[in-house]
């Protein structure tokens, strides 16, 4: 019997233990991502060419990945796309159900020789991951303010520190590893600001302590974070944050103020501190183009929306899975036990594997986690009052608060699209990937309409719905796609279970 071929897209935590688990249940398996190498943000690799003999120095269970990423990469059944990414998907005619069609470019996102394949997977597999959130503050789009992932990703990925003197802030865990980062590649980190009151984060990680019992990882990781801010001597200060940015050119130095439990600012408690670099992180915003484009149903959560799954982590689009950030923000455990389950059920290895209760134990823990986690920082209510008029909040289209806030109030413009179209907010190359929650969100509020809801008699907005989901040149497309390479061959050695 042929057996199953699992389209695997994402090749982070979630990723790759979703094409380990397909292989293991006999399926041959496509991995594709649009880096170098596997692994994700989480446990993102330095190029080749570096030749690093201490890869493990940055990353927190390195042995572990590195023996996952070697068995994946050398199975026989694996062929693993690098520098490829997925452009589109396309839905099957409606009396013929099935995953979609992939359509995939081959090649480095700023080279001249991508190639265009598709692929018809027996079972599509979606682990996309997320990426960083970040509110608008005036000052917020000199060069010098970073994301807090995209810091971390050159420190960990290129071994390059983005400034000298770094403040790292906003909410979230997420804040402890970039600050370890950042150090380790020789930044000064000044402080680290956590935006939720002391009063608000206890509140969140206190109710019902004995489920942390479960994250006994997440404690050792929280341990050594701690012991190297104090080692270098960093602050950690809960209820204050950057409210403002300066600088001609670039960053030259920020405001921070201290916040009540709303984020509103705490009058009297601004302070200036000259910097070269902010790093900033609000939570995530999980990556839903290509899940939307499946037709994939999402669910709205305290901590935002997110794909839908059942217990087998399928959508409800046939023959699609769905693993890791897209599905909720529960760490790297919790994607990999996700990954695995989607895999091994997705390459349709046995339901009733003993192994598969373990998994859906730990990726039950980790939605607990995950809920712990909005609770204890979640963004407060009061963030738009740091706004002025002139404060931009789309970077690409340069589109300040005042046209935002005139087109929330004003009737003719009451439509999204039309208030887009106004604005230009959301038009640029990110097409809304950055400044989209955000811009919600402030419509919302200026309209006098709950958080997260349409508009009375308005359809729901659909800001992720993007026919064509990565950047493709006119060229490239407009040539005949390649044939996809021979999958590769099965192998005829027994299926293990999955881990």
């Amino acid at each position: 019997m042929t057996s199953r071929h699992v389209v695997v897209v994402g090749a982070g935590p979630a990723g790759l233990a979703a094409a380990e688990a397909a292989l293991g249940a006999g399926a041959r398996v496509t991995l594709i991502d649009a880096a170098e190498q596997p692994g994700g943000q989480y446990h993102r690799m330095l190029p080749e060419a570096y030749h690093a003999t201490r890869p493990e120095v940055l990353q927190h269970g390195w042995s572990a990945f590195d023996r996952r990423r070697r068995r994946v990469l050398a199975h026989p059944r694996c062929a693993w796309w690098p520098e490829a990414s997925v452009w589109a998907l396309e839905r099957p005619d409606p009396e013929h159900p099935g995953p979609p069609r992939v359509h995939v470019l081959r090649g480095q996102a700023d080279g001249g020789e991508r190639r265009r394949t598709t692929l018809d997977p027996d079972a599509l597999v979606l682990a996309v991951g997320a990426h960083d959130r970040v509110l608008p503050f005036p000052g917020w789009e000199l060069p010098g303010v970073f994301t807090a992932g995209a810091a971390q990703a050159l420190a960990k990925g290129e071994r390059v520190v983005v400034g000298d003197r770094v403040v790292v802030a906003g909410t979230g865990p997420f804040l402890l590893p970039v600050a370890a980062s950042l150090l380790e590649a020789g930044s000064e980190v000044l402080e680290v600001l956590e935006a939720n009151t002391a009063r608000t984060v206890a509140r969140g990680w206190s109710r019902r302590p004995w489920q942390l019992a479960a994250q006994v990882g997440k404690g050792g990781e929280l341990a050594e974070y701690t012991a190297l801010l104090v080692r270098h001597r960093v602050p950690y200060r809960l209820g204050r944050t950057v409210i403002e940015a300066r600088g001609d050119g670039r960053v030259e130095e920020v405001v921070t103020a201290r916040l009540r439990t709303d984020w509103s600012v705490v009058p009297g408690s601004e302070r200036t501190a000259a910097v070269d670099a902010v790093c900033v992180t609000h939570g995530f915003s999980p990556q839903l183009e290509l899940p939307v484009a499946a037709g994939c149903a999402l669910r709205t959560t305290p901590g935002g929306e997110f794909v839908a799954v059942d217990d087998d982590q399928a959508t409800d689009c046939p023959g699609v899975y769905a693993a890791g950030e897209i599905t909720g923000i529960a760490g790297a455990p919790a994607a990999r036990a996700e990954g695995a389950l989607a895999g091994w059920l997705a390459a349709a290895g046995d339901p009733g594997t003993p192994a598969l209760r373990a998994l859906r134990r730990s990726r039950d823990q980790g939605r607990a986690f995950a809920e712990r986690l909005a609770r204890a920082h979640p963004i407060g209510a009061a963030w738009p009052a740091w706004l002025r008029p002139g404060t931009v909040v789309c970077r690409c289209e340069e589109a300040d608060y005042a046209s935002i806030r005139r087109a929330a109030v004003d009737r003719a413009s009451t439509g999204a699209r039309v208030a887009k179209l106004e604005t230009r907010a959301g038009l640029g190359p990110c097409q809304a990937r950055v400044c989209g929650p955000t811009v919600a969100e402030l419509n919302a509020r200026l309209a006098g309409e709950p958080v997260g809801r349409p508009a009375e008699g308005l359809p729901a907005p659909t800001p992720h719905r993007r026919p064509i989901a990565q950047p493709i040149r006119l060229g490239e497309l407009a040539a005949a796609p390649e044939p996809p390479p021979r999958p590769p061959t099965p192998s005829d050695s027994p299926p293990p279970s999955p881990r």
